[in-house]
């Protein structure tokens, strides 16, 4: 088993997650199977009780784990299915060592951080670097992330377990990679070198001596800089290697193999690595580079939420859009609204602001109502449920979007003014969202419906399925405590609200969709967890694809993507053909006193435009590939 350990310098939120990952990515490229560990110095078990502010999302694994948002990117870059191990805290450890001691493992030693803590950090590292994570075969490479910043008092427990590891499992099998920011002072314009000599200096003080020094910058570096670390940091010129901000971090995997970092793995590590293959290794990363770069239209989708301050509160969200939308050729235009500004106290209080958010939701093209907790701000959810509903606007709900479509529909259509959740207000009348057996309200921890459920399909006709492919269930991540009231569910389907999914038993309510709308589909579940830049979440490809008024043509044509759709190719010539048939469709609506529809000579009926944006497209051409837009599916990151 080979170990690459990546530690962060002095400055914490460079990118040190992304470049672990990147790691990942060439290795795995080269025909490796890989795993990663991530090592966060907090003294909580796991992340389900963070606030968003705090670390920014709370990633769920197949396992029902709550882990940090980093392994989010792991299980996107390297398309593995991690477990709760693979996420190490403080918490975890110290809870393990007291446990041991408690029932006497120990045989009646004092029991100290050195070597007990440490042992116990190495034995996790090792058992889990053996767990497969993709398929049954055990990985060849382990990355670990070390979380927070060398010097870290919370930290250090880590840093010696990984002082004595090296020498544990030998050097040609332990590579250290250090990531440190280089900053540009826009007074002198010069790239500073001195975080980094300093925080490599405590690196080697500790007894870690870095391989390779990965230096963040806002841009390239020159020889001269690489020239003068080297020199400060005890390594060679090549063992320096610069990262600078780039247009995507699919570009990130790229860099790294332009500055040679496989043939430095490939030896330091000895891995035997074909290297006459190596053309090939990255040549989907290529291309989907290339298409991030290359695509022009932009496709705009509101995201109204809870958290918007602070856009990792949405990181899988924000990714699983992209995913999407790059998947036809379009680039996600995301406009973050913050759902307390839609309500109507707002109006009084903050006039202004009010209408700034209302009218970029009305400007938007698809409107997305992710997940979140607690009464603050639910009822400007509430509000751009209905104005989605109303308006024909493609929606998609995720889990408090669900119960805030059902909420919004048991009010202003089936008539139930008082309907609201029993986590908003215990004491409703109608309580359309309740609480679940496994919500335990003296506990906060793990006590949700969490990790990977099976979710069964009805007979009712559905746009989702189809976008699924037409299986009878899928499986897909939750992390929710509340759920839609089965007592209400026949009010609400005869009134037009479908729910077209549900669990096991058939008692939870798992998928909705609304009858004669473009699309209007929640899920009681977290799609954006399982999705993958060249495998993107099917709720997430209908809700671009409504947006871009070619959902009908697309599900006509067998839910696949043409070979042009996902070419690099400008779409410009078939933009100038349905904005004409648009303009020509709302001209036509306007009849005159006396006049009789005929059909024009161009073959175009002059039906009213209705909204729905359902215009076929020559983009959508012939079927060439499997549903869910998995053109690529064989290396999705």
């Amino acid at each position: 088993m080979k170990y690459i350990l990546v530690t962060g310098g002095v400055i914490s939120g460079v990118g040190k997650g992304v470049i672990a990952s990147s790691f990942g990515t060439l290795l795995k490229s080269c025909g490796l199977d890989v795993t990663s560990i991530k090592i966060d110095p907090y003294i909580n078990i796991d992340a389900g009780t963070f606030s968003p502010y705090e670390h920014g999302e709370v990633y769920v694994l197949d396992d029902g784990a709550e882990v940090d948002l980093d392994l989010g990117n792991y299980e996107r870059f390297l398309d593995v299915t991690l477990h709760r191990d693979n996420n190490i805290t403080t918490g975890k450890i110290y809870r393990l060592v007291i446990e041991k001691e408690r029932r006497g493992d120990y045989l009646g030693k004092t029991v100290q951080v050195v070597p007990h803590i440490t042992d116990a950090i190495q034995e996790w590292v090792e058992n889990v670097a053996q767990t497969p994570v993709q398929g049954s075969s055990k990985p060849q490479v382990c990355i670990i992330e070390l979380g927070g910043t060398i010097g870290d008092i919370e930290g250090m427990p880590f840093v010696e377990a990984f002082r004595q590891f090296q020498f544990r499992v030998k050097r040609e099998n332990f590579c250290l990679a250090h990531v440190s920011l280089v900053p540009l002072p826009k007074a002198t314009g010069e790239p500073k070198t001195k975080p980094t000599q300093s925080s490599v200096r405590e690196l080697r003080g500790c007894g870690l001596s870095p391989d390779l020094i990965v230096c963040r910058s806002e841009k390239p570096i020159g020889s001269e800089v690489k020239q003068k670390i080297s020199n400060f940091c005890h390594v060679d010129p090549d063992q320096v290697i610069c990262i600078h901000d780039l247009y995507s971090i699919y570009h990130v995997p790229l860099l790294m193999e332009q500055n040679g970092v496989i043939e430095f793995l490939n030896e330091r590590l000895q891995l035997n690595i074909d290297m006459s293959k190596r053309a090939k290794c990255l040549q989907h990363w290529r291309d989907l580079a290339r298409r991030s770069e290359t695509v022009r239209r932009e496709v705009n989708i509101a995201i109204v939420g809870k958290y918007t301050k602070f856009t990792d509160s949405y990181a899988s969200v924000v990714k699983a859009v992209q995913h999407a939308a790059l998947a036809v050729n379009r680039k996600a235009n995301l406009i973050f609204i913050e759902s307390c500004l839609l309500e109507q106290e707002t109006q009084q209080k903050e006039p202004s602001n009010y209408h700034k958010e209302w009218q970029k939701l009305c400007e938007s093209d698809g409107i997305l109502v992710p997940g979140g907790f607690g009464s603050r701000g639910m009822e400007g959810k509430i509000r751009a449920c209905q104005w989605a509903r109303e308006n024909r606007k493609p929606f998609l709900g995720i889990c408090l979007g669900l119960q805030a479509a059902v909420i919004e529909f048991a009010r202003n259509v089936v008539g139930l003014q008082d309907a609201n959740s029993t986590e908003v207000n215990p004491e409703t009348k109608n309580p359309l969202v309740i609480d679940m057996p496994e919500h335990h309200k003296g506990q906060m921890g793990g006590t949700m419906r969490l990790g990977k459920r099976t979710t069964i399909f009805t007979d009712k006709p559905s746009i989702i399925r189809q976008l699924y492919g037409n299986p009878k269930s899928v499986d897909e991540r939750h992390r929710h405590r509340y759920e839609v009231n089965p007592l209400y569910v026949d009010q609400l389907e005869k009134l037009g609200l479908n729910f077209v999914g549900t669990d096991i038993e058939q008692n939870r309510m798992e998928v909705i969709e609304l009858r004669n709308h473009p699309y209007f589909v929640a899920t009681q579940y977290h799609p954006e967890y399982l999705s993958r830049p060249l495998k993107p979440s099917p709720p997430f490809l209908g809700l671009i694809l409504a947006s871009e008024g070619r959902l009908q043509s697309y599900i006509d044509r067998g839910c696949r993507l043409s070979p042009r759709q996902l070419s690099d190719a400008s779409s410009d010539e078939d933009d100038v053909v349905n904005g004409l048939t648009r303009v020509t469709k709302k001209f036509d609506a306007l009849k005159l006193p006396g006049t009789e529809e005929k059909p024009s000579q161009s073959g175009i009926k002059t039906n009213g435009y209705n909204g729905s944006d359902s215009t076929s497209d020559n983009d959508l051409g012939a079927a060439t590939d499997s549903a869910c837009g998995g053109a690529m599916s064989d290396a999705s990151v």
